[in-house]
């Protein structure tokens, strides 16, 4: 089967998109997806980062919707041809954790998704030339026209629903939604700081205000604190001075949750300062460099630890997004701008530079 997808051939250089060819159908568990959108989001670009970690030439993108058009066998599949999809993250789905409804924390989470994919993949799909691309971007590669994916991935949705926008549903508004209302478990009358104003920090201002959370947005580009202030959050430059003294201010005494999005030492700093007791620091940014606390921030019960994919089931908070949408107060439509495939380094170009939060890759069909 040949089709069109954006290809990352080196850590340097632009994405080409170009014919490849997938060489299998799917397997038992596996389904094949017609991808009407995929979102971008930074860890696809983290890729030019990873010091060679991340194998190449690969077909990136990890934030895919679309419809089902062919199914593998087995009990596993419980998906039918002509479904809609959004697929999120890959995992074993018989490890501890994923027995334990944790499967963003699966043994095998990096292998599955950062390093390579399933060995048994190799090499399903190829280049014009024949040669392999590197096996499937958490379990997707859905920077391309179809996705093979194993049916786990994949969660169900209302087709009545705006399927090219749901992408990002599987993974930076699943997180950030998912800190505030798995990991933190907020509910009225709780106070949360989020650091950094962007895809998945917006996505948790989204989610408090829906839970009826008092929420501050630090970051220091005005127009994202301008969105997270639509979205019900009290906007604060990342710049003020006396930072955590201004949070406790807002918090009536200091906020019980706060999320980083920045990997920034000194945000993350301020946020411990700013806590109450007992309060607690998630973090979802990967650090880049050692950090430092400083004296006390972890005094009197605070607590920091690292979110991995919102602390998420994916086939139970998608469907809960999918309804706060529904109800209008989960307006996640409103961080999007879509681009052709073919312009996919614009959207790049954009999402670094800012220009947009949200960017959503959408396939042009051709006939074949």
């Amino acid at each position: 089967m040949k089709f069109r997808a954006a290809v990352l051939r080196s850590y340097e250089n632009p994405f080409t998109v170009e014919e490849v060819t997938l060489r299998s159908e799917p397997a038992a568990g596996e389904i094949l997806v017609e991808i009407a959108g995929s979102g971008m989001c930074r860890t696809d670009l983290a890729v030019r980062r990873s010091a060679g970690r991340s194998p190449l030439p690969a077909v990136l993108g990890h934030e895919g919707s679309g419809v089902v058009v062919r199914t593998g066998s087995g009990p596993d599949v419980a998906i039918n041809v002509g479904d809609h999809v959004v697929l999120s993250f890959d995992s074993c789905g018989h490890c501890r954790n994923c027995l334990g409804a944790a499967p963003a924390y699966c043994d095998s989470f990096a292998s599955l998704n950062l390093f390579g994919g399933r060995e048994e993949e190799l090499p399903r799909l190829t280049d014009a030339t024949g040669k392999a691309l590197a096996p499937r971007w958490f379990g997707q590669s859905s920077f391309a026209e179809y996705a093979l994916v194993p049916a786990r991935n994949a969660v169900r949705i209302d087709p009545a629903l705006p399927l090219e926008l749901l992408g990002p549903l599987g993974c930076g508004f699943l997180t950030g939604a998912g800190a505030v209302l798995n990991t933190f478990g907020a509910s009225p009358g709780d106070t949360l700081v989020v650091l950094g104003a962007g895809a998945v920090g917006l996505a948790a201002v989204m989610a408090a205000t829906a839970a009826g959370v008092v929420t501050v947005a630090v970051d220091r580009n005005h127009q994202r604190l301008a969105l997270a202030e639509r979205f019900g959050a009290i906007p604060l430059p990342a710049g003020a001075t006396g930072l955590p003294e201004r949070i406790r201010r807002l918090t009536d005494g200091g906020a019980q949750y706060a999320l980083d999005t920045t990997a920034a030492p000194q945000l993350i700093n301020n946020a411990l300062q700013a806590l109450r007791p007992t309060g607690s620091l998630g973090l979802v940014a990967r650090l880049h460099t050692a950090l430092s606390l400083e004296p006390g921030t972890l005094d009197r019960g605070r607590g920091i630890r690292h979110i991995c994919e919102g602390d998420a089931v994916p086939g139970v908070l998608i469907p809960r997004l999918t309804g706060l949408w529904q109800a209008g107060r989960f307006p996640f439509d409103q961080l999007i701008r879509t681009y052709p495939l073919a312009d996919i380094n614009a959207a790049e170009r954009d999402c670094d530079a800012g220009r947009v939060v949200k960017p959503v890759l959408l396939p042009e069909r051709t006939n074949r």
